[in-house]
């Protein structure tokens, strides 16, 4: 399956709080965040992993060469973008010049800085991997965010519909399971001079695409200084699934 990393984003919040090294290079229990997502898709089986940095942060552009020097997997777009929605469109036009593979043109997208269990995670990427799905999104209970998307279901787990002011029983991971049918919606958006990872997903529940959600015990995001200890803390945990 291919892998999607949105890492593109300005880490303002942690840069404000005293944390030097950008987002994409700050370490939990001594890994890098990019490194823990690329080591976790390779442990899934990813055919090839497709990252978007920005142009403001010479640190982690340098780090992704030197990865994709070493790893004929791993290809690199630097583009400062002004959205995480723009983000995806950039990675989309990449990823498009390779065929569609016998997983149906499915690939799995995430921000850089979520944090999950690693077993939930490839469990999670089986049961995309044999849906019949436009998109498996996942999605947790465990709410720690400022401006949490919500995620409305019905009583089978489809989506429909993400509200930022109702609050459900769901939130947004961060983790997004699509597929090639997802492309003309993002292209519809940005056409159209939307922005926002979520106005994309509301877009995708609007054109009628088949979504549904997939409960994580717990997913993390690091936005602040003290989600780095957060983090550790969670990863850290000995947990039976």
């Amino acid at each position: 399956m291919t892998f999607a990393i949105l890492a593109a984003g300005e880490g303002s919040r942690l840069a404000q709080e005293g944390v030097e090294i950008p987002k994409p290079l700050v370490k939990i229990r001594g890994e890098a965040m990019i490194d823990r997502l690329i080591r976790i898709f390779s442990s899934c089986g990813a055919t090839d992993i497709y990252i978007i940095t920005n142009n403001l942060t010479p640190l982690t552009q340098n780090h992704l060469q030197q990865l994709q020097d070493t790893n004929p997997k791993i290809h690199v777009v630097v583009k400062t973008t002004p959205s995480s929605m723009h983000s995806f469109y950039e990675l989309r036009l990449l990823m498009e010049q390779l065929p569609p593979s016998t997983d149906n043109g499915k690939f799995c997208l995430t921000t850089v800085d979520t944090i999950f269990r690693e077993e939930e995670f490839r469990q999670y990427i089986d049961a995309w991997e044999n849906s019949a799905e436009d998109g498996l999104m996942a999605v947790t209970d465990y709410i720690d965010d400022e401006k949490p998307l919500y995620i409305a279901t019905d009583a089978d787990m489809k989506i429909t519909a993400f509200l930022d002011k109702e609050p459900q029983q769901f939130i947004s991971g961060g983790i997004y399971g699509l597929n090639r049918q997802s492309f003309p919606v993002i292209d519809k958006c940005i056409s159209e001079g939307q922005s926002r990872m979520r106005n994309f997903q509301r877009q995708l529940v609007k054109e009628g695409l088949k979504l549904k959600a997939y409960p994580f015990s717990k997913i993390l995001d690091v936005d602040h200084a003290s989600d780095i200890e957060k983090a550790e803390a969670f990863i850290g945990e000995r947990v039976c699934i």
